[in-house]
This record gives structure tokens, C-alpha cells and sequence, in this order.
């Protein structure tokens, strides 16, 4: 049963989600794809939260906040993989109502997290760059510590506003949900209630964490950019450049991705266009951010490379 009757109405008790059946031809070749990412993610993001954890030279600000970044990609990727991979399989996959609301309470601490620890990392930067003297003295145990907990404790408390605002409504008559996870977008357009206070808090708090982040990203990183401008030695610019630019990269896509779909104004855009930019942010960039952040980082490849050589030396 989908529809659970009521005195006027009836109220969805499962929803559909629609996926990408758009593409009954792309079907097989985008659950390989996603599978891969999915794979790609829980590998690289495990590897770097265990590489971290093992490796007393790796017990820096720096690799504590990507072990938690790790985390988080790890998180909502799973929050949202597995489903979408069963919308390729079967050919109305259902979620419940209770499921939905799970999936989506999980999908914004995750996402919350990760787009404060992005920004606590651009932090890190600008004062690993700017006051290398002062670094560890500025970055103690004690401060990242309490700037990880801030971190998850903006993604509980956001996400606890808005799955109470937004779940509180009703969802009758419709069950299809246009999108391969129960996000806010399709949730609010789908609701037969009004809808106008769920859309202001969704706005409100979407802008004000975006917002807030997003700066304090890019204001680092112009410090960054002013710092090493400053430096004398080309080789030096250089390998500072290089460093930033990759992890810029990653961060202007994140960045201008969940901007784009939630504080960006609705009538803009289609559930359509969210699909494939949603895409983006919650799982390309989790499976990109191990190669970005530490891969290309010697100090991991170091470790890497020790943990390769005592396994080859015990075989």
C-alpha cells in the first residue's frame, strides 16, 4: 500500500523515486558508473581514515580534519548509493516514508559537516601558509577538536530543523519523487501543503551555512594566494600554487554545486537539472577528495609506499 486513506485525503505512506529512468537506454552503463564511483569512494576514503589512524606522522591538524572529511564522504555517500543503485535494478524502487525521512536526516548532517570541515580545512591552509612559525602553537589538538565537534554539531542541529520543518508536512496523492534521493527540492515540491515557512527556513539556513562557509573559503585562500605571491623562490610559488589549486578546484566545485541547488532561487532551475548536478556533490566529489587532499600530498605517498614495501618484504 502506498496510500493510506484519511478523512479528506490520502497520505503517502512510500514513494517512488523516479532515478534516472529518464534513460531506459543509459540503464546499465550509469549502474556501473555509479557502482564504480560508490566503490571508488569507500576505498579511497577508508584507506585515508585507517592510513591516518596507523601512521604517527600523519597526527597533524591537517590529516585529522581529512580523516573526518573522510568520514563524512563516507557517510553520505552511503546514504544515498545504495538506493540509487536499486533504482537501476528494479523498476519502481519504493522508499518508505520512515526510510525517506531517515535517508534524508542522515543526507544533511553529512552534508552540513562536510561543508564546515571544507571550510575549517581552508582555515588550516591559510595558517599553515601564512604563520608557518605559529602553527601548531595556533592549530592545538584543543582547537581542532572543538572545530570538528562545531562542524558535526552545525550538521545535527541543521538537520534536525529541517527534517522536523519539512517531514512535518503532508504528502498526499503524489507519491514520485523526481530525484534519485529524498532531498529538499523534490520533497517541498511534491508536499500538498503550504509550503511557504518550509521553503524560508530552507532558505534561511542553507544561506546562512553556505554563506558563512563559503567565505571563510574564499577569504583564506586569497590570503593564501597573497602569501605565496610574496614568496621569493619560484620553486617554492610553485609547489604552493600547485597544492592550492587542486584542493581550489575541488571546493569551487562543491562549492558552486550546493549553492546552485539550494540557495539559488527555485524557479530558476528544474528537478530535472538538479538530478545531474546533484550527481556532483554527493558523489563525484567523495571520490575525488582522497586523490585531492592527500594522494598528491608526499607525506601520504610515503606511507603508502612503506606499508607497499613491508608487505612485498613479508611475501
Amino acid at each position: 500500500m502506498l496510500l493510506k486513506q484519511t478523512t479528506n485525503q490520502t497520505t503517502v505512506t512510500e514513494f517512488i523515486l523516479v532515478g534516472f529512468m529518464d534513460y531506459p537506454e543509459l540503464q546499465i552503463p550509469l549502474f556501473i558508473f555509479f557502482l564504480l564511483i560508490y566503490l571508488i569512494t569507500l576505498v579511497g576514503n577508508m584507506g585515508i581514515i585507517i592510513l591516518t589512524k596507523i601512521d604517527v606522522r600523519l597526527y597533524t591538524p591537517m590529516y585529522f580534519f581529512l580523516r573526518n572529511l573522510s568520514t563524512v564522504d563516507v557517510g553520505y555517500s552511503t546514504a544515498i548509493a545504495p538506493k540509487l543503485l536499486t533504482t537501476f535494478v528494479i523498476e519502481h524502487s519504493t522508499i518508505s516514508f520512515t526510510g525517506c525521512t531517515t535517508q534524508f536526516f542522515f543526507f544533511v548532517i553529512f552534508l552540513t559537516t562536510e561543508t564546515c570541515l571544507l571550510a575549517v580545512m581552508a582555515y588550516d591552509r591559510f595558517i599553515a601558509i601564512c604563520y608557518p612559525l605559529r602553527y601548531f602553537v595556533i592549530m592545538s589538538k584543543k582547537l581542532c577538536t572543538l572545530l570538528v565537534i562545531t562542524a558535526y554539531a552545525c550538521g545535527f542541529i541543521n538537520s534536525i530543523v529541517h527534517t522536523i520543518v519539512i517531514f512535518s508536512l503532508n504528502f498526499c496523492n503524489s507519491k514520485i519523487i523526481n530525484h534519485f534521493f529524498c532531498d529538499a527540492p523534490p520533497m517541498l515540491q511534491l508536499s500538498c501543503s503550504d509550503t511557504h515557512f518550509a521553503r524560508f527556513v530552507h532558505f534561511i539556513l542553507s544561506t546562512a551555512i553556505g554563506m558563512t562557509t563559503f567565505l571563510t573559503v574564499l577569504i583564506s585562500y586569497i590570503a593564501i594566494v597573497i602569501a605565496i605571491l610574496k614568496i621569493s623562490s619560484s620553486q617554492g610559488r610553485y609547489k604552493a600554487f600547485s597544492t592550492c589549486t587542486s584542493h581550489l578546484i575541488t571546493v569551487t566545485i562543491y562549492f558552486g554545486t550546493v549553492i546552485f541547488m539550494y540557495i539559488g532561487p527555485g524557479s530558476s532551475f528544474s528537478l530535472d537539472k538538479d538530478k545531474i548536478i546533484s550527481v556532483f556533490y554527493t558523489l563525484v566529489i567523495s571520490s575525488l577528495n582522497p586523490l585531492i587532499y592527500s594522494l598528491r600530498n608526499k607525506e601520504v605517498k610515503d606511507v603508502i609506499t612503506r606499508m607497499l614495501n613491508k608487505v612485498t618484504f613479508l611475501k
